[in-house]
């Protein structure tokens, strides 16, 4: 039953267009059905009964007044009349005798109503020939003692055109009644697909702007609101990267004030200098944590995403890494293109192979299209061949200002590298996730949206 469950399911249209017009096409479908089956089984079928008593009537009627009047003349009379008054061409052949071969049945309403008929009503052997069908015409013969009765009925003796006409009429109705359900459906929900593209769209860092609201009041609402949580998300995102921007820029006086004191220090107590050195770099940590934020935030939120050819990207951050001595390989197709901030997604690589040439003598950079949850997607990953990270403690090391013991320890963990790196991915409508890499050391996955 599950499986019959789960087949039906598979088989139904996955779109909201495609499941309101069934919604609305399936109970149609399904009345004129039961119509159609009522039809069929009274209106169609007392016609055929009673067009073939009628017909079957005539000619046991004829065979009765040969057996009365059997004098030729009499015959010729009959067959005038019975042309005339009941539109049945007759003829008697004298001698002849009824086939012996079965002779071809067609299944129908009126072909059954008809064999019952005459069985009832003329209770002599016959045959029925349809050959004739195509002339409009069904050809009947009777065994006679004296020989043959050949009978030619009109087909509209034996069938209505009102049948035609209802399933044509049902068939025309439901057609011009489904396609206006269709235009109309298509209307209401296109406002539903572009609400759905723009909230796809501000998902991935794109400034779609509000959108017009239209369509059935629902749909106009949740535009509204969609518009009102861009504005609120953006004013938020403002406000926010304004206060960490001020922030860090004000932590820049002490920090300059705490160096110049250290100077100082350090001339007064030359046998301290190996902690004064170590605070010192404590403090230039610090300074490169501020400026990288600064940098960040400066183009957080004005940058508008553009189409980038991610290949030349990674060659371009691999040639900076390596004029900074750091052996880089690099693998992507070209060309590769995708909407980008170009400036935030160098600042992510960046802040990434950063991390990696910290702790490793080689880095690996790779880009390529893979499928995900049945749509395309770019993966990017950053390999290493250094002591990588635990696997309970990589969630972790995305948290600002975490210093891991072990493995990749020390300054690489004590900054805003990884947090920036993952808000920028996010940024984009992606994901990051750190692995252990095939090289036997970190591995930094990228996926964002083709």
């Amino acid at each position: 039953m599950r499986r019959l469950a789960f087949a039906i399911k598979r088989m139904l249209p996955r779109s909201l267009f495609g499941r309101s017009v069934l919604i609305i096409v399936m109970p149609l479908i399904l009345l004129q059905a039961v119509a159609l089956q009522i039809f069929y089984g009274t209106h169609w079928e007392v016609i055929s009964r009673r067009l073939a008593a009628a017909v079957a009537g005539d000619v046991g009627l004829a065979v009765e007044t040969l057996r009365r009047f059997p004098a030729e003349a009499d015959q010729d009379w009959l067959a005038a009349q019975m042309l005339i008054r009941a539109d049945l061409a007759i003829r008697f052949a004298e001698g002849e005798i009824l086939p012996t071969d079965p002779p071809d049945v067609i299944e129908g309403p009126a072909e059954t109503e008809l064999r019952a008929a005459l069985a009832e009503r003329v209770r002599l052997p016959f045959r029925i020939d349809w050959s004739g069908r195509t002339d409009r015409e069904v050809q009947i013969r009777v065994q006679l003692p004296e020989g043959v009765l050949h009978v030619e009925a009109p087909a509209k003796r034996l069938f209505t055109g009102t049948v035609t006409v209802f399933v044509l009429w049902l068939i025309g109705s439901a057609l011009l009644l489904f396609a206006i359900a269709a235009i109309f459906m298509r209307n209401q929900v296109k406002p539903v697909r572009r609400l759905a593209v723009a909230a796809d769209a501000f998902g991935k860092g794109l400034d779609v702007g509000p959108i017009k609201p239209e369509g059935a009041d629902e749909v106009r609402q949740a535009a509204a609101a969609f518009n009102l949580m861009q504005e609120r998300l953006r004013r938020f995102l403002a406000q926010r990267t304004a206060m960490l921007a001020g922030v860090s820029h004000d932590l820049r006086t002490p920090l300059t004030r705490m160096r110049l004191a250290l100077a100082m220090l350090a001339r007064r107590n030359p046998e301290e200098a190996e902690e004064v050195a170590a605070i010192g770099e404590d403090i230039a940590e610090m300074e490169r944590m501020i400026e990288g934020y600064l940098a960040f935030a400066r183009g957080e939120g004005t940058e508008q995403a553009r189409p980038t050819d991610l290949g030349a990207l990674l060659a371009e951050m691999a040639e900076k890494a390596r004029a900074a001595g750091t052996e880089v390989e690099v693998s992507a197709p070209a060309p590769l293109v995708l909407p980008l901030r170009a400036d935030a997604m160098r600042r992510c690589l960046g802040n990434l192979i950063d991390n990696a040439r910290r702790h490793a003598g080689h880095v690996w950079l790779a880009a390529e299209r893979v499928m995900r949850g049945g749509g395309e997607a770019v993966q990017i990953t950053v390999d290493d061949d250094g002591p990588g990270i635990p696997a309970e403690r990589r969630e972790e090391a995305f948290r600002p200002f975490v210093r891991l013991d072990g493995g990749r320890g020390g300054s690489s963990r004590t900054g805003l590298g990884l947090t920036i790196a993952r808000d920028i991915v996010r940024a984009h409508g992606g994901e990051i996730a750190l692995e252990e890499s095939p090289r036997g050391g970190l591995r930094a996955r990228i996926r964002l949206p083709a």
